[in-house]
């Protein structure tokens, strides 16, 4: 038989963003602002403001730069008078032809593989949400932590770009030049990550709360 639990929202309460400190969640009313943490002044909400919506936008905007952080060169390399543009895959491939396996499966994963993980995790979390889907919420909490947590090593390839524009600057002999992809890959590193952090996870477990009701 399914106990109803206790949770602060059902007791009245509202968790601070910021210092989780628990604080009576006020009445509402129309003219006066969100409420106030009593102890760091931050705005107090039981649900995270247009969730869904800020989530959807950032998601659909990731989505968009993601198409020419893959199709445009993410590096530009001079030598000698001869110019080659790689991009992200292109650059995969050479490191599988040359061997170097493992670096091309590091970079694959970071650039390719992760980003892309990240949109279809937010986007699936979303629609389940929408449609007040109550399978498992436990897994679904799960996939939004591990979506938030791995978002950042997705610079990785920004950063290898970075230290070889820095280090490999020979004049005539050899320059390599960060691509126009490389501020298309940043925006969709950092649009992910503002999605997830947008993404209020306990609206996953609103669904499962009503039907206990």
């Amino acid at each position: 038989m399914n106990q109803r639990m206790l949770t602060a929202r059902r007791a009245g309460l509202i968790g601070c963003p910021v210092c989780h400190l628990l604080s009576p969640a006020p009445f509402p009313s129309a003219t006066a602002g969100p409420a106030k943490c009593p102890r760091c002044g931050a705005a107090l909400h039981s649900r995270k403001p247009d969730s869904i919506t800020r989530t959807w936008a950032l998601v659909i905007a990731a989505a968009i730069f993601y198409i020419p952080a893959n199709l445009l060169p993410m590096t530009t390399v001079t030598s000698l008078g001869m110019v080659q543009s790689d991009t992200i895959m292109s650059g995969v491939i050479y490191f599988v032809q040359s061997g170097s396996w493992p670096i091309a499966l590091v970079i694959f994963i970071a650039s390719i593989f992760v980003p892309l993980l990240k949109l279809f995790i937010l986007a699936y979390l979303l629609i389940s949400v929408q449609r007040k889907s109550r399978f498992r919420p436990k897994d679904r909490t799960r996939l939004y932590l591990i979506t938030e947590a791995v978002g950042r090593w997705s610079m990785l390839d920004i950063f290898v770009v970075t230290i070889l524009v820095a280090l490999v600057n020979l004049g005539a002999l050899a320059t390599i030049e960060a691509g126009p992809a490389a501020l298309h890959f940043a925006a969709v590193v950092v649009i992910t990550m503002f999605a997830a952090m947008s993404f209020d996870p306990r609206l996953i477990w609103d669904a499962k709360e009503q039907g206990h009701e």
